[in-house]
């Protein structure tokens, strides 16, 4: 399911510049098509989504929100005009916002908590997996066929899943996996925000998550329009060496985030949160390896660990937002730090590269985008503090939730 959802949601990334050179847009409206105008109202839609996941069938809710997205993506391929493309990503910004809370709840009733950040991690990889389709399935049909066939393509399958995930999916008590009783008791949204936000190590621990985000959807957004203008690659060529790096890249990241912490984690919580900020510290040299070499092979092998290291923090930050939430407020609490997450990293993060391109370009030109991207990517520092601040309070925290 989580493959299909980024398969459709990160597609528009390889298909930027054609779609820009027909509908005739500047960087600022791509970046807020591929930012602000999905994240709104995927953000804002997963609150009440949530609360319905906290006390209905979580897999039914999965399967509607599919056949919403999958419909929504095909309907992108029929958009004349830049209006109707962004009415068309809302659409699938809503469908998917049924999606990571229900799946996130789901899997902790599935795996006790010192599985929990490898499980989130595996569920996690199918992001990575997704985005990894998405750009070849993107960049090679686009190459053949033009880029309103690629959202049929990828679109339509959707439906199928939508009917495979409700008739297959298991649906266990709440509380399952830790022996736990459901109490049946359901606390308002504004209890469960206040109770979240009272948790210090949460209130980091989403903030980090939030710009670790920043800039990994701004560098997601725009790397192949980078390659595309810098180094004069095609799609199907961009697809094929970002899909494989991000795709594999990210896949192993996150799996790996998720054991580690896992691991270290079992003797001390507060590696859960050590883990993301010491993955983001490696990450960043090879980052601006990629950005500033001139020869296109090395930049492009120096971007894999890159993608390897800043996928660290996805298992251990979501494991860790579910286990400081209590039964009746995992999906809930699952929505709430993605509301933040992607608000303001996938939200912001692509916008404002796009607008840096723009201010950037009169005295940079094709080079601007280099730029942008270093810019925006040095706000995996200021996460890295976030995520050590979180580590301090991370076990009292856990502690009074059980209390």
């Amino acid at each position: 399911m989580y493959v299909f959802n980024f398969i459709d949601r990160q597609i528009l990334t390889i298909l930027l510049e054609p779609i820009k050179q027909e509908l005739q847009v500047s960087d600022t409206a791509m970046g807020f098509l591929t930012g602000i105008a999905f994240a709104l109202f995927y953000t804002v839609a997963g609150i009440p989504i949530a609360r319905w996941a906290d006390r209905g069938t979580r897999r039914t809710i999965i399967a509607l929100g599919i056949a919403v997205w999958s419909v929504m993506t095909a309907f992108s391929g029929l958009a004349r005009s830049f209006p109707q493309l962004a009415l068309a990503r809302i659409g699938v910004g809503v469908g998917e916002a049924a999606a990571s809370p229900p799946a996130h709840s789901l899997i902790s009733d599935y795996f006790p908590p010192e599985r929990r950040a490898t499980a989130l991690g595996i569920y996690t990889m199918g992001a990575y997996l997704g985005i990894l389709f998405g750009l070849l399935l993107g960049g090679w049909i686009n190459e053949f066929f033009g880029w309103r066939m690629a959202f049929f393509v990828v679109g339509l399958p959707g439906l199928v899943l939508a009917l495979v995930v409700r008739l297959t999916l298991r649906e266990p008590p709440r509380g399952h996996s830790e022996g736990l009783t459901d109490p049946g008791e359901q606390q308002s949204t504004r209890e469960v925000l206040r109770y979240l936000w009272a948790l210090r190590s949460f209130r980091h621990l989403s903030i980090a998550a939030a710009l670790y985000g920043f800039a990994g959807y701004g560098f997601g957004a725009w790397a192949p329009a980078f390659l595309m203008r810098v180094h004069d690659m095609g799609t199907g060529e961009t697809a094929t060496w970002l899909g494989l790096s991000i795709g594999l890249g990210g896949a192993a990241g996150a799996y790996l985030g998720g054991r580690i912490s896992d691991g270290l984690g079992a003797s001390d919580a507060r590696w859960f949160m050590r883990v993301p900020a010491l993955g983001a510290l490696a990450a960043i040299p090879f980052y601006v390896l990629f950005l500033f070499l001139p020869d296109k092979l090395l930049a492009l092998l120096f971007f894999i660990p890159a993608a390897v290291l800043s996928a660290f923090y996805v298992g251990p930050t979501f494991a860790m937002t579910q286990g400081l939430a209590k039964l009746h407020m995992r999906a809930l609490a699952s929505a709430i730090l993605l509301f933040i997450l992607n608000l303001i990293g996938l939200g912001l993060g692509p916008l404002a590269v796009g607008i840096l391109n723009d201010l950037l370009a009169g005295e940079f030109g094709k080079e601007a985008i280099r730029y942008s991207l270093l810019i925006t990517g040095v706000t995996n520092l200021w996460a890295v503090r976030h995520s050590f601040l979180a580590a301090r309070t991370l076990r009292e925290d856990l502690r009074a939730k059980e209390r």
